[in-house]
């Protein structure tokens, strides 16, 4: 229980459907705030008193479970190295992997408990080869991609109360007439850690400040920097470029490399990419059919994007190809080709992003991209009539179920 209105309502569900409910804050940081501002953080002291008067309305027994260090462990610590790596990670599916379906969930078993729910909007199916994830019914609100981590194993103990709910109002309205106090509170927006939403403030007390080179696609020196973990690719303002290009158009950043610390700046036109790759992965329950054969799909690269037509397969990687953007300890990699019979390039890809991929509505698996690769067939033409897409930022889910 978060302290928000969809785990308190999804306790609500839980408890008045029979079953043996208690309930759990999770203690995410040793010093956590004391109030949340509007809609920004999560995991205050505020929000655990809010989950403690929700469980005491519905009559069920209350926990706070300190998690603060597994939490900088395998979330702070990961986005740390991420992004001093050149990427862009997301630390909330590093949170459902690794802490609220993972060590929240190991507890609990090990406790006698048989399921997690949580108030995340996404439905459970028993399909022929075990439980399968799906999207909510209510698409607007779906929140399956930031489950797309999830295993099998974990699946098979989770309990998602509110997936065939149509709407956020009917929630809000349903914890109004039970009483519960949370029932308008705002949904977060941010990453949890980072309340104030300045991550690159925040990444400079924690990264090492490195100087070095922007460069165009020629590799010309064109700029300095003073630390590649303050860009993101796709990024347009901020990057202080004492040259404008030759044709007078705006400049984007196109990809970090972080063993030269050199940033790489171009025409928008080559943010459109026709090929992703990634060796993090795992499959949300067993796929079905042979995934190191070329298959259809959809790929959906951020929360709250369109899930784009792809052809997906899993391969190897070989030795004689590997590249600095490969992870040292992957041996294979899901690579996803767009479909561009169907639908466009994608634009402003960052390496860390999480692509989640579906075959209809069912979650097949997702992996972390270290590999976009441009398409060459995009026209400066067209890319320039384009409208202008809004600025990438690392990814957070912006409601904490």
């Amino acid at each position: 229980m978060s302290g928000g209105v969809d785990s308190a309502v999804a306790a609500a569900r839980a408890v008045e459907a029979g079953h043996d409910v208690v309930g759990v804050h999770l203690a995410l940081s040793r010093m956590p705030g004391t109030v949340r501002t509007g809609a920004r953080g999560c995991c205050t002291i505020e929000d655990a008193m809010d989950a403690r008067r929700a469980a005491n309305l519905l009559g069920i027994p209350f926990y706070v479970w300190d998690l603060s260090e597994r939490f900088r462990e395998d979330v702070v610590d990961d986005f740390i190295a991420e992004y001093a790596a050149g990427r862009t990670p997301n630390p909330c599916m590093r949170c459902n992997e690794k802490i609220k379906f993972a060590a929240l969930l190991d507890k609990a078993i090990a406790l006698g408990f048989d399921t997690v729910a949580t108030g995340h909007y996404a439905t459970l199916t028993d399909g022929p080869g075990g439980r399968q994830l799906h999207r909510a019914s209510a698409w607007s609100k779906d929140q399956s991609y930031v489950l797309g981590v999830l295993t099998e194993r974990q699946l098979a103990h989770c309990y998602f109360p509110l997936g065939d709910t149509p709407s956020k109002d009917l929630v809000r309205a349903e914890a109004a007439e039970r009483g519960l106090q949370v029932a308008q509170k705002p949904d977060s927006h941010d990453i949890c850690f980072i309340p104030d939403g300045d991550t690159r403030g925040w990444l400079s007390d924690h990264v090492t400040r490195t100087p070095g080179e922007i460069l165009d696609e020629d590799g010309a020196v064109i700029g300095s920097h003073d630390g590649a973990h303050g860009y993101t690719v796709g990024q347009r303002r901020g990057l202080q470029l004492g040259k404008p290009a030759d044709d007078g158009k705006p400049r984007y950043v196109l990809s970090i490399r972080p063993v030269s610390n050199q940033v790489v700046v171009g025409p928008k036109e080559r943010l459109a990419i026709s090929r992703i790759a990634g060796g993090r992965f795992s499959w949300a329950g067993e796929p079905g059919f042979d995934a190191s054969e070329r298959f259809a799909c959809e790929v959906q690269i951020r929360a709250h994007a369109e899930p784009v037509p792809a052809f997906a397969r899993l391969e190897p990687i070989l030795e004689a190809e590997r590249t600095e953007q490969h992870r040292d300890d992957a041996t294979h990699e899901i690579v996803v080709d767009i479909n561009l019979k169907l639908a466009e390039p994608l634009l402003g890809v960052a390496p860390g992003q999480t692509a989640v991929l579906y075959i209809g509505t069912r979650v097949l698996g997702q992996f972390t991209i270290d590999r976009a690769v441009p398409d060459e067939s995009a026209t400066a033409g067209s890319a320039a009539s384009a409208e202008p897409e809004p600025e990438p930022e690392p990814e957070a889910q912006v409601s904490q179920p």
